[in-house]
Formats: C-alpha cells, sequence, structure tokens
C-alpha cells in the first residue's frame, strides 16, 4: 500500500488553507469529517509564503496546518510548493524565467514559468525541498510528498540551448554521428561546432508546434526537454529521501500529456500519481483506458488518483456540471482501474483569480446543505466501509496494447503523409473495440515484458526502436498473437528510414512489404473486403485515414480493398511465425470491423468477457490473494442488466450475495468479491 499509516482507499484533495481566515479553518475541520476526509495535499503553490526573501523562510503557518489537520485525524501529501517560483526570485534573477516557443522573454506571472536549466532555479527547488524534509521528517501526519505540480512546458533560452548540446555530446559522442543520426546532409545542414546547433523552435526550424524541417533535432528536443524537467523533479527527490527514505514520493502526471515521456518518468515515482478531467462528452472509454495507462507506467502497480473535480472545470470551453451519480461513479471507474486513491481538487472553492469557479468540496455558499456536499459524504462513507479490501489489488489481463510517448512525436512530427492521423485516436481505436467487449486490457510500454499477455496490439508502431523486433518476434514464435497496423516499422529511434521496404525491421515477422501509403482526403472512404469469413469477421468494411498497398511474403491475405487503383491489395494479414501469428492491418477500418476483429482475437486464444454487458456499462477487474473484485459500472441514464455468470459472490456496497442477472440502477456502481 502507498502508506502504512492509513490503510485504505485514502479521500482527500487539494487544500488551501492559507488563502482564508482561522474562522473558516473550523469549519474545514467540522466540514472534513461529516465528508470522510482523511488526506489533505497541501502547500503546492506556497513558495512566496514560505520563503519571501532569499534567505528568509517562514513555516510557521504550514506548522499550524499541519498539526491542526493531524488533530482532526486528517494525513498530509505534502507538496515541496515549486510548481510557481516567487516574484522576488524572478526580479533578482531573470534567467530563471522561461523562453516560449517564439523566442519571447517570459516576464513573471501564471505558473509553470521556471527555466528547468536553470541552476538558480534548481538551486532553490533543492534547498526548499530539503528545510520541508528536515522541518517535516518526523511529523506523524506526513503520509507522502508531492513534488511541484503537474510538470509541464518547454523552454528555448540560453541555458536549454547550452544544456541541449550537452545532453546531445552525451547522446552522440561525436559531431560525426549526430550529423548522420539527423540526416544534416539535407538542406546543408551539417554541424562543425555544437555552438552551431540551436534549439528548434519558430525562429528555426519549426512552426506550428508539431511542424518540423527536421524530424532529428525536434525529436531530441522533446527528449531533452521531458529529461531536463525529469532532472528538477529528481533533484528535490533525492534531497527528500535524504531526510525521509521511508516516505514515497510523487508528483501528479497529465494521462496522455503529450509533452513528458511518463514511462520514463514513473521509474523515479515511488507511486504514480495523476489528475483526470474529462470533459461532459469524452468517451468513458477513454478515460478507462488513460486509467490503465497510468496503472501501466510502473508495471501494474496501483496508482493515485490525485486531483479530480467534483462538480465541475473552469478552464475547459464549456464547463458542465457532473450530473447526480456522476461523481461517484467516475471515482468507482478508477478505483477499479487500478487507483487506491480517491482525491479532488479542490476542498473549497477559491475567492479570486482563475480557479474560483472550479468545482470543490466546499462551495462557496460555505456550508454542507449543497448537492455535492452530499454526494461527496455519502462516497467517503462507501470508502471507509470498503477498508483495505482492494489496497494493492491488480490487473490479470492478458491483453495489451502498447503506448509510446517517442513513437508519438515522431508520428506527429513526420512531414506527410496526413496531418489527419493522431497516434492517440488510432490506440484509442483499439482500446475502445475491446473495452465494448468487456475484456480487461494492460496499457504498456516498449519495456515492458509481453511473455505475460496472450494478445500484444501495437498501432501505428510507426518508430521501431534498438531490439524491439526482435522482442516481438520472441513473443510470437512462442505463441503470442501480435496486431500493428498501417504506417508501421518506418523508422528508427532517430527518424531516419529503415531501408528495404516497409515494415522494416517489422517485416520478417508479419510476412508482407509495403510499396506505398495513399493518403485519404477526410470525406474519402474504401471499403475492406473480406475474401471469406473468418470468425466474427465478414462481409465488406468502411476504411479510411491512410490505406498502406502491401504485398503478401508469406503471409495469409484476409481481405483486399474494394476500390480504387488498388483494388484487390492486401488490406489485412495474418503471418504463421513459430507457434503464434502476426496480423497487419493496413487501414485505417470502422468501428464495426474493429469490434468483429476483437472478438475474433479473443476467441482464438480463448479469451472471454469479464461479464455480458450491454452498451454503456463497463466492466473491469482487480485480483488480490485468490479473490475477484469485478466491478460494474452504469454510465446509461437508465437502469440495465448485467450477467456475470453463475458464479457466486458478495456485492460490497450492500453486503448482498449475488449471481447471474444483476441490476444496476442509472449511474450506478457494483463491486462483487469472489473466488479465485
Amino acid at each position: 500500500m502507498i502508506n502504512e499509516k492509513l490503510p485504505k482507499i485514502w479521500y482527500g484533495g487539494d487544500y488551501n488553507p492559507e488563502q482564508w481566515e482561522a474562522d473558516t479553518w473550523a469549519e474545514d475541520d467540522r466540514m472534513f469529517k461529516l465528508a470522510g476526509i482523511d488526506v489533505a495535499t497541501i502547500n503546492v503553490f506556497s513558495w512566496a509564503l514560505s520563503q519571501p526573501s532569499e534567505d528568509e523562510y517562514r513555516f510557521e503557518w504550514l506548522d499550524e496546518t499541519i498539526d491542526r489537520l493531524h488533530r482532526n485525524g486528517i494525513g498530509v501529501c505534502l507538496a515541496t510548493s515549486t510548481g510557481a517560483h516567487p516574484a522576488w526570485m524572478a526580479k533578482k534573477y531573470p534567467e530563471v524565467l522561461r523562453v516560449d516557443y517564439q523566442g519571447r522573454k517570459r516576464k513573471f506571472g501564471g505558473r509553470h514559468n521556471s527555466c528547468p536549466n536553470s541552476p538558480v532555479f534548481r538551486h532553490f527547488s533543492r534547498l526548499i525541498a530539503g528545510k520541508l524534509a528536515e522541518r517535516y521528517k518526523d511529523h506523524p501526519a506526513l503520509l507522502i510528498w508531492h513534488v511541484s505540480n503537474e510538470y509541464g512546458g518547454y523552454c528555448y533560452c540560453d541555458n536549454c540551448a547550452a544544456a541541449f548540446r550537452e545532453w546531445l555530446r552525451k547522446r552522440y559522442g561525436t559531431l560525426d554521428k549526430l550529423n548522420k543520426a539527423w540526416n544534416t546532409r539535407f538542406w546543408g545542414h551539417t554541424f562543425y561546432d555544437w555552438d552551431e546547433i540551436v534549439p528548434p523552435n519558430a525562429l528555426s526550424e519549426e512552426w506550428d508546434g508539431n511542424r518540423t524541417n527536421f524530424q532529428g533535432i525536434s525529436l531530441d528536443y522533446r527528449r531533452f526537454m521531458s529529461d531536463s524537467l525529469l532532472e528538477c523533479y529528481k533533484i528535490e527527490y533525492d534531497e527528500l529521501k535524504k531526510h525521509t527514505p521511508n516516505v514515497p514520493v510523487t508528483t501528479n502526471l497529465m494521462g496522455f500529456y503529450p509533452e513528458l515521456d511518463y514511462f520514463k518518468w514513473a521509474k523515479h515515482l515511488d507511486v504514480v500519481s495523476w489528475d483526470n478531467y474529462p470533459s461532459l462528452d469524452t468517451p468513458f472509454s477513454f478515460t478507462a483506458m488513460t486509467h490503465d495507462l497510468m496503472r501501466g507506467l510502473k508495471d501494474g502497480q496501483p496508482f493515485m488518483l490525485m486531483e479530480q473535480t467534483p462538480s465541475q472545470q473552469n478552464w475547459q470551453p464549456y464547463n458542465s456540471l457532473k450530473r447526480p451519480g456522476v461523481m461517484r461513479l467516475w471515482s468507482y471507474q478508477a478505483v477499479a482501474r487500478g487507483a487506491d486513491t480517491v482525491m479532488f481538487f479542490q476542498l473549497r472553492r477559491s475567492v479570486g483569480a482563475c480557479e474560483k469557479y472550479h468545482g470543490a468540496v466546499i462551495e462557496h455558499v460555505g456550508h454542507e446543505h449543497t448537492r455535492v456536499f452530499r454526494e461527496v459524504a455519502e462516497l467517503g462513507r462507501e470508502l471507509g466501509q470498503l477498508g483495505d479490501r482492494l489496497l494493492d489489488s491488480r490487473s490479470a489481463a492478458k491483453v495489451a496494447i502498447v503506448y509510446d510517448w517517442e513513437n508519438r512525436w515522431a508520428t506527429e512530427l513526420s512531414s506527410g503523409p496526413t496531418v489527419a492521423l493522431k497516434y492517440v485516436d488510432e490506440v484509442h481505436k483499439y482500446y475502445d473495440a475491446l473495452f465494448k467487449l468487456g475484456v480487461q486490457i494492460d496499457m504498456i510500454g516498449v519495456e515492458t515484458d509481453l511473455s505475460r499477455y496472450d494478445i500484444v496490439i501495437a498501432p501505428v508502431l510507426y518508430m521501431v526502436k534498438p531490439g524491439y523486433a526482435q522482442k516481438v518476434e520472441s513473443f510470437v514464435e512462442a505463441g503470442g498473437t501480435f496486431v500493428t497496423t498501417f504506417f508501421s516499422g518506418i523508422v528508427n529511434e532517430n527518424d531516419i528510414v529503415t531501408l528495404g521496404g516497409y515494415p522494416g525491421e517489422l517485416r520478417k515477422v508479419l510476412g508482407i512489404w509495403a510499396e506505398e501509403i495513399d493518403a485519404l482526403f477526410p470525406d474519402a472512404r474504401n471499403q475492406v473486403v473480406m475474401k471469406e469469413t473468418k470468425g466474427a469477421l465478414n462481409g465488406t468494411y468502411e476504411c479510411g485515414l491512410l490505406c498502406d498497398l502491401i504485398h503478401s511474403e508469406g503471409a495469409e491475405v484476409l481481405a483486399e480493398y474494394g476500390s480504387d487503383f488498388y483494388k484487390g491489395m492486401p488490406a489485412l494479414t495474418v503471418n504463421r511465425y513459430g507457434k503464434g501469428e502476426a496480423w497487419y492491418v493496413a487501414t485505417s477500418p470502422d468501428a464495426r470491423f474493429m469490434s468483429d476483429f476483437m472478438a475474433n482475437l479473443i476467441e482464438g486464444k480463448g479469451i472471454r468477457p469479464l461479464a455480458q454487458a450491454p452498451a454503456g456499462v463497463e466492466v473491469a477487474e482487480r485480483v488480490k490473494n485468490g479473490k475477484s473484485f469485478l466491478f460494474l459500472l452504469n454510465h446509461n441514464a437508465e437502469e440495465a442488466v448485467v450477467d456475470i455468470g453463475e458464479r457466486r459472490g458478495v456485492e460490497l456496497l450492500s453486503g448482498l450475495e449475488v449471481s447471474g442477472a444483476v441490476t444496476l440502477p442509472a449511474k450506478g456502481v457494483k463491486i462483487v468479491e469472489r473466488e479465485g
């Protein structure tokens, strides 16, 4: 578990008592008890309050807050406050301010405004983390450290330029190797001195964010910036561990946030935590996929839901309220997929600035007689009732989907073949089909061991990193089923094309080669025509976006294109390789194909859905000590019936014994504990 001091699903959220007076604190204490709040995240943005000048620290306010929370039975998730530097620092040391993508030097303001390669920023952030750790290392309220907040944003200043060149020296060793990796003879870009290299932004190689003349330098700058921000985190992590080696340390991630390689970051987090803010119209399968990704970052280890809103957000274009029951439903969705905490932003609404309309447990009216508070208190009661039953339970998925940030960067930096290709969307298509079939899925990285899975799906595996093709071959040879798609096996880790025919290093295991890739306009369609019935696959399906023109080199052709000059060329193939098989989907098919294709795959591997559930009902499972915890989550506005089979179990929220047909109320949740 995260910390044995509190052996239950943690319940709480971000708390900013420094924004209020003492008479409000007393009300907070009273209402937290009513709501079942047992953890508060504090000190997230209080650096300026705790350090009013370079040589002065004032922690008395924080002492009072932590002591008060502890007296009231509330543990502390203690942040280091470095998500926004103080104004005095920007004034005295302007080098801490970032330079933006357009080359403009920032002024003080906002947050995440610190240059990650500023020695001054790193110096002061290390100091504040160390002073906090030394002061509170023995405080009984301390449960976990929270470094900074929602890391992100790139910098293009002179500090970063110099650090980038040093990073490149370590990566490539010589300019000759760098020039080859970046193919700099194109457009006469050969470098003869490290100082000739400048960051790629709107003043140099890039425009419009993901458009670049040189994919190699742009890809490396993203790696470098992710590493630079990670170094800032690690500086604070090391300082905290020096004083509190047994207290876990985390920082809150943001799901599919594009700028940081979270698989690399997760190696340095004791526990993954993340902030979940779907919109009212976000597909609930996408939110589930994000939870599964956060669980997958540390090889299936449970994670922290660090933030969600109890009611509404403030920063989306249309900030809808969570309808009655939805906050509870989405909280259990996180728990179903690996969360061992349910926490909110925020516990009390701010009175001013940009988050005053962001929802909170305690609304501006200031009392407990609100719909939101009643729902929060009821969920708090239920989580208390569950105790430690679910803690540390894991996924037992036999199907995995590969996701890789560097592959995403490379795919979306590509100058062609289409601007419409969105890596995350293609990954979600495969996830969504399995999700609707009621199949448990793990989201994994390219370093994850494949041997535990029966099926591994790697959509748009554009970049094949060193050794990965051999890893796939070994998996398939041993009996695994591997699936990849169009625009895969194209380049190496430096975005240099693997010559000899697509899909490059994957050609052997897939038994095909591709000579061209057709990009379809948004309103254009082709067809995937099955040559014969293959399990659930039958008839004709629509496809679009991209169409690879492929040839079989031993793979069985199961479907062909239905129109255009490449009518009759393969659109779906399977290659028997060793004891297993490797599938290639040469285009982006419609949802009906995806459903039939996934049903065919799981049936072939003997993988059964967790339950027979109607549309709109999500099923997930966690396992622990020989017990299964089956979660049934009804996202519909009306009741639904789920068939969980004849194996009997106990529904944990009601204590009733259940089997067979189980009725879920609208937005309802049931958790069924069963043996084995």
